[in-house]
């Protein structure tokens, strides 16, 4: 393309540029692209830039020269889009109307400030637009310390305009109204944390991160920063320390409760773990009795205790408590209590009752599940002892009568005699009259039911510290602790009277059931054994025996056999 270019300080007009030395100086002078156009809007003159413009994409110049056309005074500004081997540039035109009709027209290359204000843009509304859709609300201070600015959402369950012109100390907490808050901060706040009231009167918990706000003499005139409603999020993790708390302590207790080989032993440290872990004056652990449950009614007894005093607890509470459902909280006195009920699949076998004075913190939710969790713990280990109670029955009773085994026996009887200040006391050797003839008329059945009867008559009537058991067949022993000739006379003689109202279980009129027994008094201090008594007894026993069955006999007093020295024996004849 051939154009008059002007590019020095020449005074003397040429004929091309018809004596406008001003405008073709300017447009090759122009540190950007510059265009001057006649009045058809041709191109009388260009620069360098503008040349290369129109060679990289001349799509650009129709455009102004409609500009141009359709403007009918000074037409001011333009900006176009330029493919330039640099990309797309942006360039901002100023037409410059001339006397002869024409254009002058001046670019600037407005890229980089376009793309600055639409970055700049860009983030404003990106930022606006976290704000909104953030839990986060931003906040802002003036001078007198109230909101100057809310975002829109609002905070705490009030609207943005509720908020604007108030103290934010007003939504502090009562114990919280003296303390520094974000919102006058005159250093920057990072993420510090404080509890702040809802709208409906409930706490908050708010993370807030600030900084404050200083005027041109450095003068404090507010602070501006953002706030998280971390509520929930407190809530849930306090929340979880309590459960991590409450299984801690739960576990430790059924620790307690494992490592115990005794279960009796096992509930009397848990009643003090428990009480303890509840922060409670006392724990009692009851259990249900033998039998009991088979009614309406649970009957309790107390297996272990800890702590303070508790006044007389009425069977009316404990029935509460064994045959309700839950958990129970009472007042006795000036107490505070609370009990649960005890299970083991399903059967209730016992309760658990804590206590505090009535002055101590209320029960609370934790207090009240701990409780559940202990109470489910406490079931499975009463269940254990009844289990120890009955393996330690089966390997010391004898399976049929209930009576204490030989082994058993034996050991009790070593134990008692061995008792320096147990005074006389006496053991009864007992055999069965015609047993055999119940067996092989009526079969081992019959037999059987004999021998459970034999057992039913000798515990009748014993005291706690007597000793009936079976030795094996048909022979049986009762050893009657602190007992005299006198009296021994009298329990073989109701034995005897209890024997003949089992005759209905003879085998036959002519072979009547009866006892035989043999007494043996024991005087502690003169060195008999368990064998040389059990011997007499024994011997007594048949003695009863060969007088006509159906008695009993009483067995010489012990006389211990002197020993023997060499030299009392006398010497051995020679032979012969």
């Amino acid at each position: 393309m051939d154009l008059l270019l002007t590019t020095g300080t020449s005074a003397s007009p040429s004929a091309a540029t018809g004596g406008q030395t001003g405008p073709v100086t300017l447009v090759a002078l122009y540190p950007g692209p510059a265009l001057r156009l006649d009045s058809a809007l041709a191109i009388a003159e260009a620069n360098a830039e503008a040349e290369d413009m129109m060679d990289s994409d001349p799509r650009w110049l129709p455009d102004l020269r409609g500009w141009l056309t359709a403007s009918s005074v000074a037409p001011g500004l333009r900006s176009v889009p330029v493919e330039s081997l640099r990309g797309i540039m942006i360039v901002e035109w100023a037409g410059v109307p001339l006397p002869d009709g024409g254009f002058l027209l001046l670019g600037r290359d407005d890229t980089l400030e376009r793309q600055l204000r639409h970055t700049l843009t860009e983030s404003r509304r990106r930022y606006k637009d976290l704000v909104e859709v953030s839990s986060d609300f931003a906040w802002e201070t003036g001078p007198d310390g109230t909101f100057v600015f809310v975002s829109h959402k609002g905070a705490l369950g009030y609207p943005a305009d509720a908020l604007i012109g108030r103290d934010p100390r007003s939504l502090a907490l009562e114990e919280a109204e003296d303390l520094p808050m974000p919102f006058d901060c005159r250093r920057p706040v990072d993420q510090t944390e404080l509890w702040l009231k809802s709208a409906d009167g409930t706490p908050a918990c708010i993370v807030a991160s600030a900084l404050p706000l200083f005027g041109q003499q450095g003068d404090w005139i507010g602070a501006r920063g953002v706030c998280r409603d971390v509520t929930d999020q407190v809530l849930r993790s306090n929340e979880l320390a309590r459960i991590r708390n409450r299984e801690r302590l739960l576990g430790h207790i059924v620790h307690t409760l494992r490592d115990r080989l005794d279960a009796a032993e096992a509930l009397a440290v848990a009643a003090t773990e428990t009480a303890r872990a509840l922060s409670a004056d006392g724990c009692r652990i009851y259990r249900a009795e033998e039998g009991s449950g088979e009614g309406d009614r649970v009957a309790l007894s107390l297996v272990a205790e800890f702590g303070a005093e508790l006044p007389e607890v009425g069977t009316a509470l404990l029935d509460r408590i064994a045959n309700g459902e839950g958990l129970v909280a009472d007042r006795l006195g000036d107490i505070q209590l609370i009990g649960e009920r005890t299970e083991y699949r399903q059967a209730v076998n016992g309760a658990l009752l804590v206590w505090r004075a009535g002055d101590s913190e209320p029960w609370d939710d934790d207090d009240r599940q701990l409780m559940s969790g202990v109470a489910d713990h406490i079931g499975i280990a009463h269940a254990h002892l009844a289990y120890q109670e009955r393996l330690r029955r089966l390997s010391e009773r004898d399976g049929l009568t209930g009576l204490f085994n030989r082994r058993t026996f034996f050991e009790r009887l070593e134990e008692s005699i061995s008792r320096p200040d147990s005074g006389p006391s006496a053991l009864l050797y007992v055999d069965l009259d015609n047993f055999k003839a119940v067996n092989d008329l009526h079969g081992h059945q019959q037999g059987d039911t004999v021998l459970k009867a034999i057992g039913t008559l000798l515990t009748t009537g014993v005291r706690p510290g007597d000793l009936p058991g079976r030795l094996g067949g048909d022979e049986f022993v009762l050893w009657l602790g602190r007992t005299d000739e006198a009296k021994a006379r009298v329990v073989a003689e109701r034995l005897l009277k209890g024997m003949r109202e089992l005759a209905h279980l003879s085998a036959s009129p002519e072979k009547p059931l009866g006892l035989s027994i043999g007494i043996a008094v024991h005087i502690p201090g003169r060195g008999e054994t368990v064998r040389e008594l059990t011997d007499r007894a024994d011997a007594a026993m048949y003695d009863a025996k060969k007088s006509g069955k159906g008695h009993y006999a009483l067995a010489p007093a012990y006389r211990a056999v002197p020993e023997v020295s060499s030299s009392d024996v006398p010497a051995a004849e020679p032979a012969p």
